[in-house]
């Protein structure tokens, strides 16, 4: 189960559940149409996800990191994650 961050959008759950379903790279174009989001919003997400080092990005094929993995085995602490927050 992944735990509720207060910086997640609604669309970064279902992003980051799309690759822990589908363990493959993929374009934020092909996510989207699999998540039912308009593409230029996950695409904007996903780049966030990235700069938090949920995801490498290779020429728009973005993949799971460990930390990625990580989170969504439940292996990192919710603070961690809040803290990676550059809004604040």
């Amino acid at each position: 189960m992944v735990e509720r961050i207060s910086w997640f959008s609604p669309a970064d759950y279902e992003i980051l559940l799309f690759f822990d379903a589908c363990d493959i790279g993929a374009t934020s174009k092909v996510v989207a149409y699999n998540i039912d989001y308009n593409d230029v919003y996950v695409n904007k997400r996903m780049r966030v996800l990235e700069d938090a080092g949920f995801f490498t990005n290779d020429n728009g094929i973005y993949e799971l990191t460990d930390f990625g993995r990580a989170f969504l085995n439940g292996e990192v602490e919710v603070s961690e994650v809040e803290a990676l927050d550059e809004s604040e």
